[in-house]
């Protein structure tokens, strides 16, 4: 007989804090207004056609702008950029328009802010918005990319920033 134990949030957490992941910042701007905040819950979906999937938690209504513009841009951060990732992660208290202030960012097919100096940028128009628990999975098809430069990718593990 397998041995099953209780999953409470907080072991989830902790289990979760030893996945490795690439550091994002997810931008969009439309009527609903402009937005960015750090991330690392993205991924690849499919190549044909490209297509990323984004979580954000939809429990700080805020996050709803992704949604109601319709479009959102994968910013991928490198090395250089841990300062820009708690800005955007709102560990400083910055307003949107303090935040943004602190990079240079321009615009590809979207319309969503892109980071000019990122690892790569994924422009996304949004396809599906979907609802889990306590976050939403945003799908975009991939409408515009830019590979940077080939720098050491901020990663978040345990906790804490790393570098590979």
């Amino acid at each position: 007989m397998l041995k099953t134990n209780d999953v409470g949030p907080q072991l989830y957490r902790d289990a979760m804090a030893q996945f490795a992941g690439a550091v994002h910042v997810i931008t969009t701007d439309g009527k609903a207004g402009r937005r960015g905040v750090t991330i690392i819950a993205a991924c690849s979906v499919s190549d044909s056609p490209p297509t990323i999937l984004a979580c954000l938690n939809r429990e700080n209504p805020q996050n709803d702008v992704f949604r109601d513009n319709g479009v959102f841009a994968l910013n991928t951060l490198g090395a250089e950029h841990e300062q820009l990732s708690n800005t955007f992660a709102g560990f400083d208290g910055k307003s949107q328009d303090e935040r943004f202030a602190q990079a240079e960012w321009d615009v590809l097919s979207s319309g969503a802010p892109t980071l000019k100096n990122a690892l790569a940028v994924f422009d996304c128009r949004l396809v599906e918005a979907r609802d889990m628990a306590t976050h939403r999975i945003y799908f975009g098809e991939v409408t515009g990319l830019r590979i940077g430069d080939n720098v050491k990718p901020l990663l978040y593990h345990n906790r804490g920033y790393k570098v590979l």
